[in-house]
């Protein structure tokens, strides 16, 4: 299998830390594309507010948007 080096993927739970990361890449690389886990977590504040960070994103980004891919969302909870 062969990686394109212009591709990223993010680990972004919504957070302040995953977001900062999300907007380094979004800037480094041509693609970029988000993931997070579900594990049935108590506090999922960050997990709630992933969808409207990554629209805020597009919206306030417009050069971002072009790189945003498909975010994917693993629920793991049992």
């Amino acid at each position: 299998m062969s990686l394109d080096p212009r591709t990223a993927l993010v680990l972004f739970s919504g957070g302040q830390d995953s977001t900062t990361c999300l907007a380094w890449a979004l800037t480094r690389f041509a693609h970029v594309e988000t993931l997070a886990f579900d594990y049935g977590q108590r506090h999922r504040i960050e997990l709630d507010c992933r969808l409207t960070v990554l629209a805020q994103l597009r919206e306030q980004f417009p050069d971002w948007a072009e790189r945003l891919g498909a975010d994917h969302l693993l629920d793991l909870s049992l």
